[in-house]
């Protein structure tokens, strides 16, 4: 698929699933989902999706530091962060198929699956401790979807 100018800092292309492995030159990312170029409802891009996590991670944080002043049940400051943004992931998604990282900036997760359709319990699990992993989240294909994402059937839309 014809893309925009790479460097070797973009990493390797991933073939994205929907790909057919013939050049087009008018490929955007999201294309092949039948996604909007800009705007509501078009991929978000990787930029936007880190800083989504910055701030979730900084909620965490923040959360994790108040509760390390009462008790160091759950472990230490560290420990708790990472507890806390897997929570936050897991249940933001499933109750409002966004985490506040994502809502501040504009974002939300959809199912490619069935357009439309809501994202369940399933996907955010696995989608977040997935992307708790790191590996799967840095990873993206043609379309700029993260493996976790592929492995769910969901995508990071803006709107």
């Amino acid at each position: 698929m014809a893309q925009n100018k790479r460097s070797w800092l973009d990493g390797p292309s991933i073939p994205s699933e929907y790909d057919d492995g013939t050049e087009d030159a008018s490929f955007y990312p999201g294309k092949s989902m039948g996604l909007p170029r800009e705007g509501v409802g078009s991929l978000a891009s990787v930029r936007r999706r880190m800083g989504g996590v910055l701030i979730d991670w900084m909620i965490a944080w923040v959360t994790a530091a108040f509760v390390a002043t009462f008790t160091d049940a759950l472990g230490d400051v560290s420990t708790m962060t990472y507890l806390f943004w897997i929570i936050l992931g897991v249940v933001s998604v499933w109750i409002f198929a966004r985490t506040p990282g994502q809502a501040v900036l504009g974002m939300g997760v959809a199912r490619v699956d069935v357009p439309g359709a809501k994202v369940g319990v399933w996907r955010p699990v696995v989608r977040t401790l997935l992307t708790a992993f790191v590996l799967p989240a840095a990873l993206v294909d043609t379309d700029g979807r993260g493996m976790h994402d592929r492995a769910t059937g969901t995508t990071v839309i803006r709107g």
